[in-house]
């Protein structure tokens, strides 16, 4: 029998400099003193994107003007039993104060300078981390010589986050391509990871792996990397990736590809639908560029995956 949970909409607000901001419970609440991002109860016959609106305004004194869903999480509290509804609020109007007399603190997840912290806000932290547009390479259509120009570019253009994934090509060829994304990926602060061979991750040293559909439903739990994410196409998928405590998911495809021609993609309808509720971080993925962003923040996706939109 599911157990009954406290609905809760929690806002993630986020400053032009990537900072967001966190508030400390005020005296006389459970947890006083510990650290989270502002939100509060949703009521009766409430949205979660009101009750949000509402929250805000009552104990920050702001009025949101862009909010985005984003992950939901279900943690157990000795007191309570709470399901989280997290949004990402980039537009608002005022400036943001305790109207409860609680502190607040615009914080990043590399310079985290305050605590103790709600312990249900750890994998938020970890999801926020992640940046919004996740590349694929595409050396079989550029040749290794143009893509890795292109990623030099791309990264000093701030892309943090690629994987390695070249389906069609023999070990040392894409070792010696990995080998080099990856010592450009370092120059520049990004992380990399390798589709689909734990082996050769670890073997380079690389940030992570990304798990093909395949490998993802042989496992029970994550391989030992610091960032692991997976290939989605469906719900069953989507929940082994959450079961096994992924990162992130990519889930496609969304539009029909050069790639795939004459394939059916989700829909934004349908992509929306799979992931109401899902706790894990997703990038559209299938027919993406630039632009599609906005698109896939509404549908509350973290970002978009690009195999060609991201070396253009």
């Amino acid at each position: 029998m599911p157990v009954p949970r406290l609905e809760v909409a929690a806002a993630v607000i986020l400053r032009g400099d990537g900072r967001f901001l966190m508030a400390q419970r005020p005296a006389g609440k459970v947890y006083a003193g510990y650290w989270e991002f502002p939100g509060g109860k949703i009521e009766d016959g409430e949205s979660a994107e009101g009750a949000l609106r509402r929250e805000l305004h009552e104990e920050l004194g702001i009025d949101v003007e862009q909010a985005y869903p984003w992950i939901t999480r279900d943690y157990d509290y000795a007191h309570a039993a709470v399901r989280l509804r997290f949004f990402r609020v980039a537009g608002w109007r005022g400036e943001p104060h305790g109207k409860e007399h609680q502190r607040l603190a615009w914080q990043s997840t590399r310079e985290l300078a305050v605590s103790p912290l709600l312990p249900a806000n750890s994998p938020v932290l970890r999801a926020l981390d992640l940046p919004a547009v996740y590349g694929i390479s595409n050396a079989t259509a550029l040749g290794p010589d143009e893509f890795l120009r292109r990623l030099e570019r791309a990264l000093q253009h701030g892309l943090g986050l690629f994987q390695v994934r070249e389906k069609a090509w023999a070990a040392a060829a894409l070792r010696a391509l990995a080998s080099r994304a990856i010592a450009l990926a370092r120059r520049h602060g990004a992380r990399v990871l390798i589709n689909g061979s734990v082996e050769l991750a670890r073997e380079l040293g690389a940030d992570g792996v990304h798990l093909t559909a395949a490998q993802l439903a042989s496992l029970e739990k994550r391989p030992g990397f610091d960032l692991v994410g997976a290939s989605c196409h469906d719900e069953a998928e989507l929940e082994q990736a959450a079961h096994i405590g992924a990162d992130f998911v990519v889930l496609g495809p969304l539009l029909p590809t050069p790639s795939h021609p004459g394939a059916p993609g989700l829909g934004w309808d349908r992509f929306k639908a799979l992931i109401r509720d899902y706790p894990l971080p997703v990038y559209a993925l299938g027919g993406m560029r630039p632009d599609d962003l906005s698109a896939a923040w509404q549908a509350g996706a973290h970002g978009v995956s690009m195999m060609r939109g991201a070396w253009s």
